[in-house]
C-alpha cells in the first residue's frame, strides 16, 4: 500500500552495534506499510542541519508498528541521532522509494549480497524470504560483523572481510566464487558502488537476474530537487534523456536498467 507522510515517531530503543554502528527503533504509523528495500528520510533537530538524512530501513515489526533503522555516523545529522534515547521523539518522512520485487522471486533459489552499511536492508528482505534456498553474503572489513548473527535466522550466510580474518578473504563475490555448487536464480543487494557494479558484471556473466540498491545523496526524498540523478540504459519516455531518480525510480533497480 502506498504511503508517503511525515511522521511523529518516539524512540523505542537504541543501542550500540559496533564502532559507529547503531540500530534505532522508531515507532511510527507508516512502519504498516513499509517494504523492504525503501527508506525513510529522519530530520534533525539542530537548526544548523534542516535537511532530512536519508536512512534504509532494515526492518519493521507490523504488529507493533515499529521501523528500524540501523545506520553509520558519518557526519552532524547522524551524531544528533545517535543521542536519541528511549521516548523521545523523531520527525520522518516515511516510506520513500521503491523496493525490492519478493513477491516476484518467492520459491526460486535467491542470493542477498549485503557490503559494509548496505547490509542492514538485506536483513528485511532476508526475513521476508526466509527459508532454505536463501543465501545471504555478507562483507565485512573486519571481524566486527554487525547483524550477521540475525541473518542466521533467515538464511544461509556466507562471510567474506577485507583482511581476511573470517570467512573468504575479498569481497561478496569472492565468497559467493568461492560456492561453487550455488546456481542462484535471482541475486538482490546493497552496498558501495563498486560492489553493486562487480554484482551487475557476475550476474550478466552468470545469467542471473539480479536487483541492487543505489545510495546516492538527496535532499528532498521525494523527486523535487533532481539531487540524486542516475544514468539508465533506456531513454526515460516522458524526459528523453538516460537518467532517473534514485529516491522515486529507486533505489532498487533491475541491474541491466541503470548505467554505473
Amino acid at each position: 500500500m502506498f504511503y508517503r507522510k511525515i511522521d511523529e515517531g518516539k524512540v523505542i530503543s537504541q543501542e550500540r552495534l559496533s564502532e559507529g554502528i547503531f540500530s534505532l527503533v522508531i515507532k511510527n504509523e507508516g512502519a504498516k506499510f513499509a517494504s523492504p528495500g525503501q527508506f525513510v528520510g529522519v530530520y534533525p533537530k539542530s537548526k544548523d542541519t534542516l535537511l532530512m538524512r536519508p536512512i534504509s530501513i532494515c526492518e519493521t515489526d507490523t504488529a507493533e508498528g515499529t521501523t528500524r533503522l540501523v545506520y553509520r555516523v558519518a557526519g552532524k545529522g547522524t551524531s544528533e541521532f545517535s543521542t536519541l534515547n528511549e521516548g523521545d521523539k523523531v520527525k520522518i518522512l516515511a516510506n520513500l522509494g521503491n523496493g525490492f520485487p519478493v513477491d516476484e522471486v518467492k520459491g526460486k533459489c535467491i542470493v542477498l549480497m549485503g557490503g559494509g552499511i548496505g547490509i542492514p536492508p538485506m536483513l528485511g528482505v532476508a526475513k521476508i524470504l526466509k527459508g532454505e534456498d536463501v543465501h545471504s553474503f555478507l562483507g565485512y572489513r573486519n571481524r566486527d560483523m554487525f547483524l550477521s548473527e540475525e541473518f542466521m535466522q533467515y538464511s544461509k550466510v556466507y562471510i567474506s572481510t577485507e583482511d581476511g580474518s573470517v570467512g573468504v578473504k575479498g569481497n561478496v563475490i569472492d565468497a559467493a566464487k568461492a560456492c561453487t555448487g550455488l546456481k542462484p536464480d535471482v541475486i538482490m543487494a546493497c552496498g558501495p558502488m563498486p560492489m553493486l557494479r562487480a554484482i551487475k558484471q557476475y550476474a550478466k556473466d552468470n545469467n542471473i537476474q539480479a536487483y541492487i540498491s543505489l545510495e546516492e545523496r538527496m535532499a528532498c526524498g521525494v523527486g523535487a530537487c533532481l539531487g540524486c540523478v542516475c544514468k539508465t540504459v533506456a531513454k526515460d519516455h516522458h524526459s528523453h534523456v538516460n537518467n532517473t531518480r534514485i529516491c522515486t525510480e529507486g533505489p532498487v533497480f533491475d541491474a541491466e536498467e541503470v548505467d554505473i
